[in-house]
């Protein structure tokens, strides 16, 4: 349980478009004082001077100040949570069935709310052969017909992307 609940958390941050680097690749008193630094722990301590314990970089994109710069576009890098081992294939599994903690997990990433999860999960059923057409579906073709069988859906419509 506890899996499919950081699967969850982990497919909603993935779906939804996060900065690499937000406000620029220079923002902040974080990236100021640790610059040239590398490694998980810097970032992580840049991070938290940035935003948690200052709001410097928050004021810096607002101004334009502390070398932020907020006229470039986001970007994604990472991969999507379906694609990490065995989570695509709880997916599958449990959209064939129509119904399972996985697909669960799955209509609360993609925002339906709980008074339409059981008609998330109807229609993601009775789009299976639409959704993993193939054994070897990637879960980025997984994911765009995820979301293509819900804007064609009239009451699902309104949680797509």
């Amino acid at each position: 349980m506890k899996r499919l609940v950081l699967a969850s958390a982990l497919l909603g941050a993935s779906m939804s478009a996060s900065a690499v680097a937000p406000g620029g690749p220079g923002c902040g008193w974080g990236n100021l004082l640790f610059e040239g630094q590398s490694g998980l722990p810097m970032h992580l301590l840049a991070t938290l001077v940035n935003g948690s314990i200052s709001g410097n970089a928050t004021f810096g994109m607002t101004t334009g100040t502390n070398g932020c710069d907020t006229s470039g576009s986001l970007t994604y890098s990472g991969k999507s949570l379906l694609s990490m081992n065995g989570v695509l294939e709880e997916v599958a599994h449990d959209v064939a069935m129509g119904e399972g903690e996985a697909l669960t997990a799955l209509s609360v990433a993609m925002g339906v709310p709980a008074e339409d999860r059981s008609h998330f999960s109807n229609v993601m059923h009775q789009n299976f052969a639409v959704i993993f057409p193939s054994e070897d579906v990637t879960a980025e073709q997984v994911l765009a017909s995820i979301e293509s069988v819900m804007k064609s859906d009239e009451k699902l419509s309104k949680y797509s992307v």
